[in-house]
């Protein structure tokens, strides 16, 4: 399993306005650490991520997630993030714009990132706008990654499966077939959070407050806290010389 404190230069290419923090913020703030160069990519500004229609008007919600996500960033020092022009967040079913892919192509083709962070193909909740950012990452990553470059797929700890998925349930935020569970022992990039970071990641997650109330329901203070202690991904390529 890697350090993250050996990523060299990272790019994360996500969906929506709190994907990177879920899934990868401990990595990215560990990287920052390290002295890496982190570049954070966001396809859509979260349009259609009203919770609660009466206190996050949907009209609103682009520039109110816009905002929770570059406060989140700033938290972890991520300094570098690019939102794409075209892709709209609509709901689960709906895909991207495709003028997405030449952007991230373009994007990860001026960063020339040593490791990719992405979903996977499944999208880990179904996502159809997942699965488009999984698909143009690692299409970006074929043509123009550098030569020793590494793609990583974001994948559901078994640990955590076994404690969560069950209460996740009610929320509806897994479709059928997802996520990807693997053994904690078999991914190739898993970090558990140390105490420092995880705070950090913490506060970073608390900026997303039209995503997280309902969700604090579920979990309680020490159970979010158990639920994002753990980082996950899988080696889905690498570049060849």
């Amino acid at each position: 399993m890697r350090d993250p404190a050996e990523l060299g230069t990272v790019l994360g290419v996500w969906a929506h306005p709190d994907d990177d923090i879920y899934l990868s913020a401990g990595l990215m703030a560990a990287a920052v650490e390290a002295g890496h160069r982190v570049v954070d990519v966001t396809a859509t500004h979260g349009e259609g991520g009203s919770m609660d229609e009466e206190k996050w008007p949907p009209a609103s919600m682009g520039d109110v997630r816009t905002k929770e996500l570059l406060r989140s960033l700033d938290v972890l020092g991520v300094k570098e993030h690019h939102f794409l022009e075209g892709p709209v967040d609509i709901d689960m079913e709906t895909g991207l714009d495709p003028a997405g892919a030449e952007q991230v192509r373009r994007i990860m083709e001026d960063v020339d990132p040593d490791t990719v962070l992405t979903f996977g193909p499944e999208g880990m909740t179904g996502h159809v706008a997942h699965k488009d950012v999984s698909r143009w990452a690692g299409e970006a990553f074929a043509q123009v990654a550098k030569p020793g470059a590494g793609l990583y797929h974001a994948v559901f700890p078994t640990s955590m499966a076994d404690e969560w998925l069950e209460k996740l349930a009610p929320f509806n935020i897994f479709l059928p077939g997802t996520p990807n569970v693997v053994p904690d022992d078999e991914m190739d990039l898993y970090f558990e959070l140390p105490s420092d970071l995880l705070d950090r990641k913490i506060a970073s997650i608390k900026e997303h407050a039209s995503q997280i109330e309902s969700l604090y329901e579920v979990f309680g203070d020490e159970g979010f806290r158990r639920f994002m202690a753990k980082e996950g991904f899988v080696l889905a390529a690498t570049k060849e010389p």
